[in-house]
């Protein structure tokens, strides 16, 4: 048996370092944290100061059993786990929770796993900290405490099953924020003046620009007009050198934010990826707010940068950290090889490494040095110069491994002002005037956020830490109070003035905007949630106040701050003005009045439903029912019109039968569809039901029976393929197969269908232990071993009270059904009583009229 028994919780991570230690260690991992607070309400004793109660979970219990006995065996135990605070936490419940002693347990951190640097880590042990095992504590216990007393407020007061988190609310708000300001702006349009001159000489043609805009048409056409006949000349001429500087490595913000620019990953994507060469021993761990670079790694980079370019590209830097509370790590993210120029893996990996390795490399070598030109070019009959610009590269330095990018793109249809370089221009030579533009240009709203950029924001703000980024923005949009998606922009007219050879043409042209790719947009839910908690919740959507707590964590991982006493001045306010909030505040639903229903006059309302978002014609006390449209996944609750609204009740409609059978358009709880016969067919994404008619419904009917059409037979039953909402399948015999991504599914081969099918009959055979389909009862095998499936839910099985011990495989193939039934009411004890429909009399609502224009 080893001497040495070490601890880290991945397994991946484990097996890199048991290659660099010999036969007297025995590297192991927990997976992860070993224990959490109990899923209950006893699991913090508030008045106890803040008592916490932990509990192993049952898929752990193993891990924790095995690790337990090795440990016994173990003349030392090292602890390993990351050196944030997070890390720190899971050593001190493996601490804990296998009994070890600190006689022979031994802490050890390290920013790389590197054979030195795991080596250096055993020569250099100590022990747990607990200031940053109490600053996790701290945050562990308030968000537990701020989700459990704030997610029941939220489905008494707005809608059931809602959650709300610290961090969470805030970066909601942010987006939330943002789209009203965007909603509620209105562009400005002025004409931008731009001209194509010529020296005279063949291939010299550059362009200059107006430094001022003209707000109307009229002035941009007289400006053109006063050019005819016009001479133009060089009036002055600035050349001055330039420079740029390369951009610090990476933090674990920045690391998102260009990964989501240049790679188009998101921020969930881009810490598993970093986690795995983190793990592979490729990079130097991932959470981190430092800028810095060790020593050793600012010689490495010198030492590969005069390799592979010279001596002229390396310049020594050090960058300074500026987060205040900057913690975690104590480097930036890098190479642990900077002669590794590419590695071995996956894509993703070696996109992410190479980006890594860039940043690294180029944070340490040569400014890029330009020439930059201003030409003011004099007008004969105005008083203002057109200016162009131009710019030269004469040193690369930097720029030859790495540029990088920003989050505000430009419309497509903008060009670049500056000339990439500008001909050889004197002071009064003479230029000829190719052609003159003025083009009516419109100002931008404030652009919405990409995960990058709401992770830039956040830190600005001070909210958050690098290892609480990815789990906030993951969070919100799995809640559904954010979606992260692409949207179509609408066509817009411009005009365009231009003068050329002395005349002056006037054209309209069309142009898109407003397309996004990859923004986060606010759900309606959303908007109503964040409305709900800046009205009575305004400290935990308070922008200062959220990173003044952050700061507080900061202090207590420093040992400035006794972490229960900020945890008394967090709770007792907050618990206050839950209790306020449940007594005394309106349910909310986002209502808005729309006006009255000319055909029956009636108010139109829209707020959100039982099954979401939707239109109200009529009052609910009213004799006559009221009716209701659900919304278009495009519209919503608070930009909706009247007239879009109204529209909506003219769905379902129905067209002209198709070959026999009915043909109607709607829409369902799954957005806009054709039904045919008995067949729901869903709209192309974005598309309009409204828009629908005889001819398009049948091809869209067309479409689907060409998709539905047999591709393959198996045992003489129809194999057809589809896509669906978890990806691409084939069905066959009523049995639904996902087609994993080592299949090409657009050229299915015999044996690739007859493999799948087989794969699945085998599984659902091994799926049931029993199964009573009247009652909608089963026992199922499951992931994490044998459970009861009761209708839709699925049940925990508890203990053999015979033998009180778990069930065995003998036990459950033999069980009754009236046993099983007795197990599903230990947990729900009204499962099997008859369902009576409870009518509850509702309050009359203060009836609205909307005012007549």
């Amino acid at each position: 048996m080893a001497k040495n028994l070490l601890i880290v919780e991945s397994p991946a991570k484990a097996k890199t370092i048991e290659g660099y230690l010999g036969k007297d260690f025995l590297v192991k991992s927990s997976y992860g944290h070993i224990r959490d607070l109990k899923k209950d309400d006893g699991a913090i004793e508030v008045d106890n100061d803040f008592k916490q109660h932990y509990e192993i979970p049952a898929d752990k219990k193993q891990v924790v059993a095995e690790l337990k006995k090795l440990a016994k065996e173990a003349e030392m135990i090292w602890l390993a786990s990351d050196e944030d605070r997070e890390g720190e936490a899971i050593a001190w419940h493996l601490y804990d929770s296998l009994g070890l002693k600190e006689s022979n347990t031994k802490r050890i951190v390290f920013h790389e796993i590197t054979k030195p640097a795991i080596l250096k880590a055993i020569e250099n042990p100590r022990t747990i900290n607990y200031n940053l095992v109490n600053a996790q504590q701290a945050r562990r216990v308030l968000d537990r405490l701020v989700g459990f007393e704030l997610s029941p407020v939220l489905w008494k007061k707005v809608k059931p099953s809602l959650s709300a988190g610290r961090v969470q609310s805030v970066a909601v708000r942010l987006i939330v924020d943002r789209e009203r300001e965007i909603n509620h702006f209105t562009a400005e349009s002025a004409y931008k003046i731009i001209a194509i001159f010529s020296t005279g000489k063949v291939k010299e043609i550059f362009r200059a620009e107006l430094p001022q805009r003209y707000a109307n048409k009229e002035e941009a056409e007289q400006f053109l007009k006063d050019c005819i006949g016009a001479s133009f000349k060089v009036n002055s001429l600035d050349t001055k050198p330039t420079k740029r500087n390369p951009a610090p490595p990476f933090t674990t913000s920045t690391l998102q934010q260009e990964a989501s620019r240049k790679l188009g990953f998101s921020v969930s994507r881009t810490m598993t990826v970093a986690q795995k060469l983190y793990e592979t021993g490729k990079i130097t761990y991932m959470r981190t707010d430092s800028v810095n670079l060790s020593d050793t790694a600012i010689e490495a980079a010198e030492r590969e940068i005069n390799s592979a370019y010279g001596n002229k590209y390396h310049h020594k830097r050090t960058f300074k950290t500026k987060s205040a509370g900057a913690q975690e790590a104590h480097e930036a993210i890098r190479p642990t090889h900077f002669e590794w120029h590419s590695i071995d893996g996956d894509a993703s990996e070696k996109r992410l490494y190479e980006l890594i390795w860039k940043r690294a490399i180029a944070s340490q070598m040569s400014e890029a040095q330009f020439e930059k030109t201003t030409a003011k070019i004099n007008i004969s009959t105005r008083k203002e110069d057109l200016t162009a610009n131009g710019e030269v590269m004469k040193f690369d330095g930097f720029l030859k491994v790495y540029l990088e990018s920003e989050d505000e793109e430009s419309d497509a249809h903008l060009e670049d002002d500056n000339n990439a370089i500008l001909p050889p221009l004197s002071v009064n030579q003479n230029l000829e005037l190719v052609e003159m533009n003025a083009t009516e240009r419109f100002s931008r709203p404030p652009a919405r956020y990409t995960e990058a950029s709401l992770v830039k924001k956040l830190e600005e703000l001070g909210i958050g830490r690098p290892s609480t980024y990815a789990p906030t923005i993951s969070t919100i949009q799995n809640r559904g109070y954010v979606v992260r998606e692409d949207r179509e922009g609408k066509s817009r007219s411009y005009g365009v003035y231009t003068l050329k050879n002395d005349k002056i043409v006037n054209a309209t042209k069309s142009e898109v905007t407003g397309t996004e790719k990859g923004k986060l947009f606010p759900t309606d839910i959303g908007a109503v949630v964040n409305d709900f908690l800046v009205e009575h919740f305004k400290d935990i959507v308070d922008f200062n106040f959220t990173a003044s707590v952050e700061k507080q964590f900061d202090e207590i991982a420093n040992g400035l701050k006794e972490w229960t006493k900020m945890l008394h001045n967090f709770y007792q306010p907050f618990h206050t003005e839950v209790e306020d909030t449940l007594k005394n505040a309106d349910r909310a639903s986002g209502e808005r009045l729309l006006g009255t229903d000319p055909a029956t006059g009636k108010n139109v309302y829209t707020r959100i439903g039982k099954f979401g978002p939707m239109v109200q014609i009529g009052e609910a006390e009213d004799e006559e029912k009221p009716r209701y449209a659900s919304l278009l996944k495009a519209q919503s609750v608070e930009t909706l019109t009247l007239k879009d609204a109204l529209e909506l009740f003219k769905l379902p409609f129905s067209l002209d039968d198709y070959e026999g059978k009915e043909v109607t358009v709607g829409v369902g709880r799954f957005g806009p569809y054709v039904k045919w016969g008995e067949t729901f067919i869903s709209l192309p994404k974005n598309e309009d039901p409204l828009m629908v008619n005889q001819e398009r419904a049948i091809a869209i009917i067309q479409e689907k029976l060409h998709t539905d059409a047999p591709v393959a037979q198996y045992k003489n039953l129809p194999v057809t393929k589809g896509k669906g909402r978890f990806g691409p399948f084939i069905k066959w015999n009523d049995l639904y197969i996902n087609i994993p991504v080592r299949y090409n599914f657009d050229n299915l081969s015999q044996q690739d269908i007859e493999e799948l099918i087989s794969a699945k009959m085998e599984k659902e055979a091994n799926r049931y232990i029993q199964q009573w389909e009247s009652d909608k009862i089963a026992i199922e095998n499951g992931r994490w071993g044998p459970f009861i499936r009761f209708g839709k839910q699925m049940l925990k099985l508890g203990k053999n009270a015979a033998t009180n011990q778990k069930f065995t495989a003998e036990d459950l193939a033999a069980i009754s059904l009236e046993d099983v039934k007795k197990l599903i009411t230990e947990q729900i004890p009204d499962a099997f009583e008859p369902k009576t429909k409870k009518v509850t009399k509702k309050a009359p609502a203060k009836k609205v009229v909307a005012k007549k224009k």
